[in-house]
């Protein structure tokens, strides 16, 4: 796909588009197929653009975050660990050019910053900000209907307060807004952007200062629920999408080798609390006009009972169902608190997406400031081609006032 191709949609692909077609890109092309041998069944959502990664911290550690320590992006990985961050207030900026070697002008930009109210609790925001470049719309006859320019934003806010000494709660309120059309007319019908609200629920646990094997370590575990919230529609009275509710779910050890060296072993597991798509018979109707279902459950539910039926609707059972979780795993190495290498390796299933990767990264801190940039590998089989998101860049800067470490 160049870039001419990728402006000139047709209105049949409208569909895709308006559930955020540009992070589907990375998925299979025939997401839609779906069948219970082990055939495609990939789990597809409205704006996308909340899954991907904003930092380049995590994204050198094949994007795990759920445990990892506290730093001024800890809202999108857990907002618990706000109650845990060492420093008074800082902020981060994060700049990701997305989907590059496809298309030049796809980036996600991510203010964060955060403010500890005292010693048992902390305050967060954030701006993300997801913009497509500028798409022509074309109808079937290929006449021009307009040029726009697709974007897509998040605005949270976040509050912690630890219970305890190394326990905390968080909870995060989000409100999505994505306009992909410009309000351009669909088969007669006006497009709106399409509005939603959802909300964070996490958790977080940590022991500094334990031992394991006679060596001075760091661990935690920690847990998040992102997303909860209602479905996005881009027309009236149309069926609308589920936004991509997500369960995180991970764990930190640190070893601290010598006065100047630590190693961090970091793994996250998640999955989707979104319905699968079932498996239906094309060649019968039932009574209420819709295909019979032959496998797994309707997915034309609401947002309390998708999210339950989520870890049991999948048409293959529960082989399938395991294959909806998606383990990571990252390395970070400091030298003196002042200079990190990462690495990571991010897997899904290939009935699922085929997202499989290895991330590597540096950071460099000196005083308030820190500077990361990381960059992701592709690791799937050459005979499969290359990944939309190989090679894919992120710089982050930092800044955490009256520092004493991170």
């Amino acid at each position: 796909m160049d870039n001419r191709n990728f402006a000139h949609l047709k209105m049949n692909w409208m569909r895709l588009m308006l559930s955020g077609f540009a992070v589907m890109l990375t998925f299979a092309a025939n997401a839609q197929m779906i069948n219970v041998d082990g055939r495609m069944n990939v789990i597809t959502t409205g704006v996308p653009f909340l899954t991907i990664t904003p930092d380049s911290r995590s994204g050198g550690m094949g994007e795990v975050g759920a445990a990892l320590s506290p730093d001024a992006n800890t809202i999108h990985w857990n907002p618990a660990k706000l109650a845990f961050m060492e420093n008074p207030f800082g902020i981060s900026l994060s700049y990701t050019p997305w989907l590059k070697h496809l298309v030049p002008d796809i980036n996600l930009s991510y203010l964060t910053g955060y403010y500890k109210i005292d010693e048992l609790s902390g305050f967060g925001a954030s701006l993300r900000y997801f913009t497509l470049g500028d798409i022509v719309f074309t109808d079937m006859s290929n006449q021009n209907l307009g040029t726009f320019s697709p974007n897509e934003l998040a605005v949270d806010g976040a509050y912690a307060r630890k219970l305890s000494d190394n326990f905390s709660i968080g909870v995060a309120l989000r409100f999505i807004y994505s306009n992909l059309t410009g309000g351009i007319s669909l088969n007669g019908a006006d497009s709106r952007p399409g509005i939603s609200f959802a909300g964070d629920a996490s958790w977080y646990y940590r022991k500094p200062e334990a031992s394991l094997w006679g060596q001075e370590v760091d661990w935690a575990l920690g847990m998040n629920i992102s997303n909860i919230g209602s479905k996005i529609s881009y027309i009236k009275n149309a069926e609308s999408d589920f936004i991509p509710i997500t369960l995180r779910f991970g764990g930190y050890l640190n070893f601290h080798l010598d006065e100047y060296n630590e190693l961090a072993i970091v793994c996250d597991l998640t999955k989707l609390l979104v319905p699968t798509l079932p498996y239906v018979d094309p060649d019968s109707i039932g009574p209420n006009g819709d295909p019979i279902i032959i496998f797994g459950k309707s997915s034309d539910v609401g947002v309390p009972q998708g999210m339950v039926q989520s870890f049991y609707d999948a048409p293959g059972g529960f082989k399938e169902e395991m294959r909806e979780i998606n383990p990571s795993l990252g390395l970070e190495y400091w030298y003196a608190k002042t200079f990190a290498v990462r690495a990571g390796y991010f897997y899904e299933h290939r009935t699922k997406g085929n997202r499989q990767y290895f991330t590597t990264g540096v950071g460099l801190k000196y005083n308030t400031l820190s500077f990361d940039v990381s960059y992701l590998i592709d690791a799937r089989r050459r005979s499969i081609g290359t990944s939309p998101l190989a090679n894919t860049l992120r710089f982050t800067l930092k800044f955490n006032f009256n520092q004493n470490e991170s």
